[in-house]
C-alpha cells in the first residue's frame, strides 16, 4: 500500500468520524435552539465592529427573526457605530467594552458572532460555546493552530454549533459549480490544476480621528502595544497571519472543497520587499500538492499587496476538458470548453451552462500570432446570481442550522483542515523548503 493510499483512506475513515460526531452535536444543539424561543426569534450578539464587523451586519441586519441585543468592542468609535447602525434597523443593542461582560450579562443571547482580529477568535469563540452559545466566528480561525485546534474541540465537547465565516461555502454559485459542474458533469475532464489570485493596489496605514485614541491602559489590557498596531493589526505577528490569513484563507479553502481535502505539500515564497516597516509579507506565491481520486493536481496561488495586477480576485480549476474559473463577482467567471472535449448539449438543456456571444472564426484567427498557439477555447457563463450581499447566505446558513433546518455549510472542523493548509505557507517561506501536510497536522 502507498503513502498516498494511506493517507486518503486516513482523510475518509477521519472524515466519516467527524461527520458522526457533528451530526450528534448539532442535534444536539438544534434542540436547545427550539427551545430558546417559541417564536423562533435569536438574540445575537456582535463582538468586534471593525471592517468585517460592519460587513457583517449589513449581510444580517435584514434577517428575519433575528434580534441583535449586544454589541462588543474596545473601540468606543465602533461601539457607537454599531449602536446607531442597529438602531436604524430597529435593534436596540446594550454596548460592552469586554466580551466576558456581554457574556456575563447578557442572559438572553443564543449566538454570537465573532469579527475581531485573529489572536482573540479562539478565546471569544471559546468562552461563547462553554456559555451555550452558538458562533459565528471569522476566518481565520486564529493565527496560532493550536488555538484553531482549540476551537474544534471545543465545538465537539459544548456540542454548539460553530461556523467559520469561508462564506463562498454558502454561495449559490459555488455550490452549484461544485456539485453541478465539476461533480455531475466533470466538466473540467481530469481537473490538473487550479489557480487563485486576490492583489490589491498599495495603501497607507490606517489612522483614527484623535478624540477616538484608545487610553495606552485600555490597549494593553486587550493586548495591543499602540493605536498604530490596533488600526493595523493585519501585519504584525501577533494579531494575525498577514495577506495569506487575510485574503488566501478564503481561496485556499475553495482549493481543499474542490479537490476534496487538504493538500499534501505546500511550497512558498515572499518577502517584505515593499513595506519595510511592517512584520508580513507583502507579497506571497505558493503552490500547494494534492491528492485527487484522478491523480496529483496542483494549485499555485498568489496574493500581492502592491498592485491591483490589473484587477480581479478568482479561483480558475482546469483540467483535460475544460476550465471553471469562478469568482464572488460574477463578471470573472466563466468556463471554457477545450476543442477536443465531448459535446454539451447536455448541461445547456439542464442549465449548468449558458451560451454566450462568441466571434466568429475569422476574428479568432485575426488575433493569433503564432501557429503553435492554442484555438481560442469557447467561453460559456454560469446561469447562478446572488442578489444579496456575499455573506449573507452564509449567515442565513447558520441561523437556519440553528433553527433545526440546515447542517452547517463550513463547520469549524471542515474549515480547520483547510486552515492547516493556510498555517503552512508562512513557515515555507521562512524554511526556505516545501513542508509536508501530516496527518498529525489534520488530526484536532
Amino acid at each position: 500500500m502507498t503513502n498516498e493510499t494511506t493517507r486518503r483512506e486516513f482523510m475518509q475513515k477521519s472524515g466519516t468520524a467527524a461527520a458522526g460526531l457533528w451530526l450528534a452535536a448539532s442535534h444536539a444543539a438544534r434542540v436547545r435552539a427550539a427551545e430558546t424561543s417559541s417564536a423562533g426569534q435569536i438574540n445575537v450578539g456582535l463582538v468586534g465592529v471593525g471592517e468585517q464587523g460592519r460587513v457583517l451586519l449589513n449581510a444580517a441586519k435584514d434577517l428575519p427573526g433575528l434580534n441583535f441585543t449586544a454589541v462588543c468592542d474596545i473601540w468606543e468609535y465602533s461601539q457607537k457605530y454599531g449602536r446607531n447602525y442597529l438602531r436604524k434597523f430597529g435593534h436596540d443593542p446594550a454596548v460592552y467594552t469586554d466580551y466576558r461582560e456581554m457574556l456575563e450579562k447578557q442572559t438572553d443571547l443564543d449566538a454570537v458572532i465573532v469579527a475581531t482580529p485573529d489572536f482573540v477568535h479562539h478565546e471569544i469563540t471559546i468562552a461563547a460555546l462553554e456559555a451555550g452559545k452558538d458562533v459565528y466566528c471569522e476566518k481565520a480561525m486564529s493565527n496560532d493552530i493550536e488555538k484553531a485546534r482549540a476551537m474544534v474541540r471545543a465545538m465537539k465537547s459544548t456540542g454548539r454549533l460553530l461556523q467559520i465565516g469561508h462564506q463562498r461555502r454558502s454561495n449559490p454559485r459555488y455550490i452549484h459549480t461544485y456539485h453541478n459542474l465539476l461533480k455531475k458533469a466533470r466538466i473540467t475532464g481530469t481537473m490538473t490544476n487550479a489557480n487563485a489570485q486576490w492583489n490589491r493596489a498599495k495603501v497607507e496605514p490606517r489612522g483614527w480621528p484623535d478624540k477616538y485614541t484608545i487610553p495606552q491602559d485600555v490597549l494593553t489590557k486587550f493586548g495591543y502595544a499602540d493605536m498604530q498596531q490596533f488600526r493595523n493589526w493585519r501585519w504584525y505577528r501577533k494579531y494575525g497571519g498577514g495577506p495569506i490569513f487575510d485574503l488566501g484563507a478564503h481561496q485556499i479553502d475553495i482549493f481543499n472543497w474542490f479537490f476534496g481535502g487538504a493538500p499534501r505539500t505546500v511550497t512558498a515564497d515572499g518577502g517584505n520587499d515593499f513595506y519595510k516597516d511592517w512584520e508580513w509579507y507583502d507579497n506571497v506565491m505558493a503552490i500547494f500538492e494534492y491528492d485527487t481520486p484522478d491523480g496529483t493536481a496542483r494549485a499555485f496561488y498568489q496574493t500581492l499587496n502592491t498592485t491591483s495586477a490589473g484587477g480581479g480576485y478568482w479561483e480558475m480549476f482546469m483540467g483535460t476538458e475544460g476550465t471553471v474559473k469562478i469568482a464572488e463577482n460574477p463578471k470573472w467567471t466563466r468556463v471554457y470548453r477545450e476543442a477536443h472535449a465531448p459535446d454539451w448539449e447536455k448541461w445547456f438543456k439542464l442549465h449548468y451552462l449558458e451560451k454566450m456571444d462568441m466571434p466568429g472564426p475569422q476574428q479568432a484567427e485575426a488575433g493569433k500570432v503564432d501557429v503553435r498557439e492554442t484555438a481560442p477555447l469557447v467561453a460559456f457563463k454560469i446561469p447562478v446570481t446572488l442578489s444579496k450581499p456575499i455573506h449573507q447566505p452564509h449567515l442565513e446558513n447558520f441561523f437556519a442550522a440553528m433553527r433545526g433546518e440546515e447542517e452547517l455549510n463550513c463547520p469549524a472542523d471542515h474549515a480547520f483542515e483547510s486552515e492547516v493548509a493556510v498555517f503552512k505557507v508562512n513557515p515555507a517561506i521562512e524554511a526556505g523548503r516545501k513542508m509536508t501536510i501530516t496527518d498529525e497536522d489534520l488530526a484536532v
